[in-house]
């Protein structure tokens, strides 16, 4: 395959690693950058690519090992060395001690949002939650098994409307 016709190719293939490359980081400008670095790292490469192999396979390996690459070169710039006689890690989780703090705040707000459900919905969830399967709660509270997972993911639903505060931090 000539330089130009690898060249037309890589441009065809690049609409479908876009989506890839978005996947991974998370960022469309990330994702432009590592889609222009797997282009650049596949043309300088092109000689390593053997005709009648998968291509597509091709390019996506490289821009997963692209990815992983600069994110354990990231980790490393972000990790930062104590010089002193016991060199440690500063942002070493080894040893790391939590007061637990933030865990009773959480069970607080949780058991408050609990509260506020319908009974119809907080009685099948808790009776989940405690460890009762689906048809052991129906037989119990004596309504059809699809009744009980409507509640309880009704129940999940409100819970995770009520804590909404809570859904980046754990």
């Amino acid at each position: 395959m000539t330089a130009l016709e690898f060249s037309y190719v890589l441009q065809e293939m690049s609409k479908q690693l876009r989506p890839f490359a978005y996947r991974l980081t998370k960022d469309s400008e990330d994702a432009n950058d590592l889609l222009q670095e797997t282009v650049l790292k596949a043309y300088t490469n092109r000689e390593k690519f053997s005709d009648g192999t998968n291509l597509k396979a091709w390019l996506y390996t490289i821009m997963k090992n692209t990815f992983i690459t600069n994110y354990q070169r990231m980790v490393r710039r972000n990790t930062f060395i104590d010089t002193t006689d016991n060199l440690h890690f500063i942002n070493s989780t080894d040893n790391l001690a939590e007061n637990l703090a933030h865990s009773s705040f959480a069970m607080k707000d949780i058991n408050e949002a609990i509260a506020k459900l319908e009974d119809a919905y907080k009685t099948p969830f808790l009776m989940h939650f405690r460890g009762f399967k689906y048809h052991e709660i129906a037989e119990k509270l004596n309504i059809p098994i699809g009744t009980v997972k409507n509640r309880i993911h009704i129940a999940r639903k409100d819970l995770k409307g009520m804590l909404k505060s809570y859904a980046s931090k754990y």
